[in-house]
């Protein structure tokens, strides 16, 4: 029961309501609410405060967060890496939304005539290395910088490059830009590069094919990497690139727990999208 209640604190202090913690875990808003008070009872404390139609967090509950928060995720993840991936065990696979549309979406259409017992779920990625290392998700596609000291074994994938979607032609770099959420910590890094030359970011977008839309519009130039380019079929001529964008790349990793690498399953998966992604990123826009 104290397990679960911190596990339900976790989730609630990221999803701000009752309702939306519910979801996640699969569970009425009423019995997320018996659960933090269980907790609350247990440590003599109170954890959360009704703040209109969200929730807030005390700060003795901030405090147990951040104690055992991290301790919490490496329990969980110690637990599924108990568990034997058989070849009917269900496989959960946590994905940039974008990297599905522009990566995964290639490689999983074949893939899945081979192994149908795989869901697909998306996140970004501090969530999706998150959820890897809790055990959540058996394998994750990260898009942008990873969290420090995340404990997981990566690969490399490549380095997606970026480019200024404008409906009108550049010669130069823009003063104003569309860029995607900053406060993301994988796009963090895109601020000082932003800053350093000069660009000033409009408007924070949590989709980049909403942020392409608007660019194609007029709106303002935006800023997407080339996996929504060749997603959205953007034509060329509504592309651009300069050097001085280059700092602004994406790195692309898969990510597990260790020993989940022991699984043949997992080794296949892995070898058919390292095997994929050379193929999909050297592909030729579609409109001309």
């Amino acid at each position: 029961m104290l397990l679960e209640g911190i596990e339900t604190l976790l989730i609630l202090s990221k999803e701000k309501t009752m309702s939306r913690t519910g979801s996640i875990l699969y569970i009425s808003q009423s019995a997320v609410s018996k659960r933090i008070a269980n907790l609350e009872n247990r440590l003599g404390k109170k954890l959360v405060v009704p703040d209109g139609r969200h929730i807030k967090l005390t700060a003795d509950a901030l405090a147990l967060i951040e104690r055992v928060g991290p301790s919490f995720h490496e329990l969980s993840g110690l637990i599924f890496e108990q568990q034997a991936l058989e070849d009917h065990t269900l496989i959960r696979f946590d994905c940039s939304e974008t990297l599905v549309a522009g990566l995964l979406s290639h490689v999983m259409g074949q893939y899945f005539s081979h192994d149908p017992r795989i869901t697909i779920t998306t996140n970004h990625t501090p969530r999706i290395v998150e959820h890897v290392r809790s055990g959540k998700a058996t394998l994750g596609l990260c898009a942008g910088y990873l969290p420090g000291n995340h404990g997981l074994k990566t690969f490399h994938l490549y380095n997606e490059p970026v480019f200024i979607v404008s409906q009108t032609p550049l010669q130069q770099l823009p003063q104003q830009i569309i860029t995607n959420d900053l406060s993301n910590s994988a796009n963090t890094y895109q601020a000082s590069v932003l800053d350093h030359l000069a660009i000033t970011p409009v408007m924070e977008m949590d989709s980049y094919t909403a942020a392409a839309q608007l660019a194609l519009q007029g709106v303002a130039p935006a800023l997407i990497p080339l996996s929504i380019v060749h997603t959205l079929s953007i034509a060329p001529r509504y592309c651009f690139s300069f050097d001085d964008l280059q700092p602004l790349f994406r790195p692309v990793h898969l990510c597990l727990r260790t020993m989940t690498y022991r699984s043949p399953r997992i080794k296949s998966l892995i070898a058919a999208i390292v095997d994929a992604v050379p193929r999909v990123t050297s592909e030729p826009w579609i409109k001309t």
